[in-house]
């Protein structure tokens, strides 16, 4: 047990990291601008949102500090009244800022879903929300 114990001391602070950082039901509702679209929305605000980065002197996982710094945004512009974040800049130094905006979800088109038939016509299905 003598020799797994500094090995669990130093791994157990780096499988803490990500440990209370979820999606909560107000910020389930809200939809992150990938593609920049928010014609048509109001902007309620800029949602700064910061997590760790690196640990001791080893870097995290570029694309785990991206998730969480989405999961933080989406969770913290529901606080404002936000149904869509947009990225305003890229991560740096476990730092990222979000734009905050309502795009009225309920008023978008459903979406739908295309398919190709064997004589080469397209299908379109609506999808509920």
């Amino acid at each position: 047990m003598k020799r797994w114990s500094p090995l669990l001391v130093l791994c157990l602070p780096l499988a803490a990291c990500s440990w209370g950082i979820r999606l909560d039901s107000g910020g389930e509702k809200v939809r992150t601008a990938w593609n920049g679209d928010i014609d048509g929305c109001r902007d309620v605000g800029k949602v700064t949102v910061s997590v760790l980065d690196h640990v001791g002197p080893m870097d995290r996982n570029g694309l785990k500090v991206r998730d969480e710094l989405e999961v933080l945004a989406r969770n913290e512009a529901a606080t404002l009244g936000a149904d869509t974040i947009k990225p305003l800049g890229e991560p740096r130094d476990g730092e990222q800022p979000w734009g905050a905006y309502h795009c009225g979800r309920h008023d978008r088109a459903p979406m739908k879903i295309e398919q190709k038939n064997a004589d080469g016509s397209t299908e379109t299905f609506p999808i509920r929300n």
